[in-house]
């Protein structure tokens, strides 16, 4: 899924991996725990939880950004995959995320 994404980089941190584009951090995966936590928009953030509080559940936020945890088990792997492009493109410079929307049909109608 990761391999989709442009200049994706991988960092274990202990109990996690964490997910970075250019050096940001957009996602973050506790294999221990089958969760993930994803950049989002706090608008997203919020929706995302009042949709599906079994599946989502806010994480923190951080100025603009709502940080949320998907239980994996929860989730199909299509939805996973347009939620991670979407956190990657909150994240990845904007000539970058526009290379990729352009190609894959995947990614963030959000701001930057």
């Amino acid at each position: 899924m990761l391999g989709r994404l442009p200049g994706v980089e991988q960092f274990e941190a202990g109990d996690w991996v964490a997910l970075k584009v250019r050096g940001k951090g957009f996602g973050y995966l506790w294999e221990r725990t089958e969760t993930v936590g994803l950049k989002a928009t706090i608008e997203e953030q919020i929706a995302l939880v009042a949709e599906r509080p079994e599946v989502f559940e806010p994480q923190f936020t951080a100025g603009r950004f709502g940080w949320v945890v998907v239980h994996l088990a929860g989730i199909e792997a299509d939805e996973l995959l347009e939620l991670v492009a979407e956190a990657w493109c909150l994240t990845a410079p904007k000539q970058m995320v526009d290379a990729f929307e352009a190609t894959s049909g995947l990614g963030s109608e959000a701001p930057r």
